[in-house]
């Protein structure tokens, strides 16, 4: 029988959103025990799953409350005894952000900041215990990042808010895998995936033609769970991770991994 494995999947509200898809791909595997956290846990959608798979515990996350992660946490730890999978995928990237530096208010830093890169180190300090004690010897801590966040592979202007929190977020990651020897920590960017996030900003950026983004959400989740599955300390951790190689378009990346 194959070793229990429990995940976290936090931002599992929306069901055209990656954190829920990750959710009902991993409740199909018998050896999983997956957690959704979401702001609202009782959502029908939630509700349906955790019907229809045994394995699946909906619980209430809230992104940058302490008092809330400690809670979330604690629940995990009385149901299912260990932690051995955090994906920290909430994140926010409003419509409103996209403006030039310019005439960006700085609450709107602030606000991306808090959920972005606060919300991903309250996280990880919430989970560390539980999660570094993972039987598996080898626990996952994986950020949902995104290309717009590379410093090199500079994605052009009017994103500097909702990018500069996630370059925020990624050296969060640097730094958790140097700072814990046992911990696979890594960033992965989902590609422009057809969320609600991500089709608001291709409306924004009519530029681009489009009207919604081009990535499906079931190939993204895919990626991203195959990047996670196998990981190791050595191969997988401290690195910004492609969810697959894509080319054709200026926002594609055709390797592997995303340059910082």
């Amino acid at each position: 029988m194959a070793t229990k494995l429990v995940y976290l999947v936090t931002g599992s509200n929306r069901t055209n959103g990656i954190g829920y898809s990750l959710v009902s791909k991993l409740a199909e595997r018998p050896n999983a025990v997956v957690f959704a956290g979401a702001r609202d846990p009782n959502v029908q959608s939630l509700r349906d799953l955790a019907a229809k798979h045994s394995n699946v515990y909906p619980i209430k996350f809230l992104v940058n409350d302490r008092a809330n992660n400690d809670a979330a946490i604690a629940d995990i730890k009385k149901i299912a005894g260990q932690l051995d999978v955090v994906v920290a995928n909430a994140g926010i990237a409003t419509l409103e952000s996209y403006v030039p530096v310019a005439k960006a208010p700085i609450e709107f830093y602030q606000e991306h900041l808090e959920v972005n890169m606060l919300g991903t180190i309250v996280l990880f300090q919430a989970a560390q215990e539980l999660l570094l004690a993972s039987p598996t010897r080898a626990p996952i801590f994986a950020y949902i990042s995104t290309g717009v966040a590379s410093l090199t592979k500079f994605m052009g202007p009017d994103v500097s808010i909702y990018g500069a929190s996630k370059v925020a977020g990624n050296f969060i990651i640097k730094a958790l895998d140097a700072e814990n020897p046992s911990l696979i920590a890594m960033a992965i960017s989902p590609g422009w995936c057809a969320t609600d996030m991500g089709n608001d900003g291709a409306k924004r950026r009519g530029s681009t033609g489009r009207e919604e983004a081009p990535m499906k959400v079931e190939d993204v989740v895919e990626g991203v769970l195959n990047r996670i599955d196998g990981a190791t300390k050595e191969k997988s951790s401290g690195r910004f991770w492609n969810f697959k190689p894509t080319s054709g378009n200026p926002w594609d990346c055709e390797q592997e991994e995303y340059p910082w």
